[in-house]
C-alpha cells in the first residue's frame, strides 16, 4: 500500500483508463492508505520484536540490554547507512527527485536527523523532504520506541503493570493525533501516535504468549480483523464520520485481532502457494527503504516519453514487480 500510494501521488490510478471500470472508491482505496499502512506495520513490529524477546529471554523483564541493542543495530544499521551514503551523493550530483532545497533543510540536517532518529520532527519543523529521505520518519519513531521498550520492560518488573502502561499508549492514539491538529506533517510524523501502534503490537505479543485462540476463535478473529482491516480504506470517510480521530483505533485494532487470528495452532499450517508473500515479509524493512528509488525511476520514464494518464495503470506493474 505504502508503495501505491507513492506512485498514485505522481501518476494517480484514478485518472487512468482503471477510473472507467473499477469504482473510485476502490481506486482511491488503493492509492491513498500509505499512512495508514505504516501504522499495520507499527503493530506488526511491535508484535514481533516482544514476541522474538519472549521467545529468547522468557518473558520481558529478562531481557538482555545489551543483546537486544546489538540485535537492533545490526538489523537497521547496514540498510540505513548504505540508504544515506547513496542519497547524500544522489543529492550532491543534483539528481532530480532527490535534492534537498527546502526552506530551512540541508543535507547535513537530513543526515543528522536521520542518524539521530528525529527525522520525522525535523519535517515537521521544516517541511517534507524528498522522497527517498521522507520514507525515513517512521524509522525514527520506531527505534525510538525501542530504545526505550528494554529499558522499561527491566525497570516496570511488574507483568500487569506493563501491560497497563502498554493499554494506556496504544489507547491514547485518536487522542494524541487529535492534540496535534495543528500542524499536518507533526500530526502524521509524531511519535506518541506511532508509539501507540507498536504497544498494540507489544500487547498483541504478550496475549497470545498466554492464550492461544481455539481453532473457532481464530478463525473469527481473521474474518473480523480482516473485514475492519478492510473497512479503514474503503469506508474511511464514513468510519472519520463516526469515530473522528479513533479511526485509528479501529486500523490498529483490527491489525491485533487478525495477528492473533494467524498464530500457530489457530491457523493451520502455512500455505505454501504463500512463501513468495512471506518472502516479501522478511524483506520489509529493505523494501520499505529502497522503493522510493524505483518510484523515481518509472515516473521519469514516464514523464520523459510524455505517456498518456490514461495508460499510466501499465507503470504499476513494474513497480510492483520490482519492489
Amino acid at each position: 500500500m505504502v508503495v501505491l500510494h507513492h506512485l498514485a501521488l505522481r501518476i494517480p490510478l484514478r485518472d487512468t483508463a482503471l477510473g472507467d471500470i473499477l469504482p473510485r472508491r476502490l481506486l482511491d482505496a488503493l492509492s491513498y492508505n500509505g499512512y495508514e499502512a505504516v501504522f499495520v506495520f507499527f503493530v506488526v513490529s511491535g508484535f514481533l520484536i516482544a514476541s522474538h524477546s519472549l521467545r529468547r529471554w522468557g518473558s520481558l523483564s529478562s531481557i538482555d540490554l545489551r543483546a537486544f541493542y546489538v540485535r537492533r543495530a545490526a538489523r537497521i544499521l547496514p540498510c540505513l547507512l548504505l540508504l544515506l551514503a547513496v542519497l547524500s551523493a544522489l543529492h550532491l550530483a543534483g539528481v532530480p527527485f532527490y535534492v534537498i532545497d527546502g526552506k530551512g533543510q540541508s543535507l547535513g540536517g537530513a543526515l543528522f536527523s536521520a542518524l539521530g532518529l528525529h527525522l520525522n520532527w525535523y519535517e515537521g519543523r521544516t517541511g517534507w523532504l524528498p522522497g527517498g529521505w521522507d520514507v525515513l520518519w517512521s524509522l525514527s519513531i520506531e527505534e525510538v520506541f525501542y530504545l526505550g521498550f528494554p529499558l522499561a520492560c527491566l525497570l516496570v518488573r511488574g507483568r500487569m503493570l506493563l501491560i497497563v502502561l502498554l493499554a494506556l499508549s496504544a489507547l491514547s492514539l485518536p487522542l494524541t493525533r487529535a492534540a496535534l491538529a495543528g500542524n499536518e506533517i507533526w500530526q502524521e510524523k509524531a511519535y506518541l501516535p506511532g508509539m501507540a501502534a507498536i504497544a498494540t503490537g507489544v500487547l498483541t505479543a504478550l496475549l497470545v504468549e498466554r492464550w492461544q485462540a481455539p481453532r473457532r476463535t481464530a478463525r473469527l478473529l481473521r474474518l473480523a480483523g480482516g473485514l475492519s482491516l478492510l473497512a479503514v480504506p474503503l469506508c474511511g470517510r464514513e468510519l472519520w464520520a463516526s469515530f473522528g480521530n479513533g479511526y485509528m483505533l479501529v486500523l490498529t485494532g483490527s491489525a491485533a485481532m487478525l495477528i492473533a487470528g494467524l498464530q500457530p495452532g489457530g491457523a493451520g499450517a502455512p500455505m505454501r502457494a504463500l512463501g513468495w508473500l512471506r518472502a516479501f515479509g522478511r524483506l520489509s524493512y529493505e523494501i520499505y527503504l529502497t522503493h522510493m528509488f524505483v518510484v523515481f525511476a518509472l515516473v521519469a520514464l514516464y514523464r520523459h516519453g510524455g505517456s498518456d494518464v490514461r495508460s499510466g495503470f501499465w507503470w504499476y506493474l513494474p513497480l510492483l514487480a520490482l519492489c
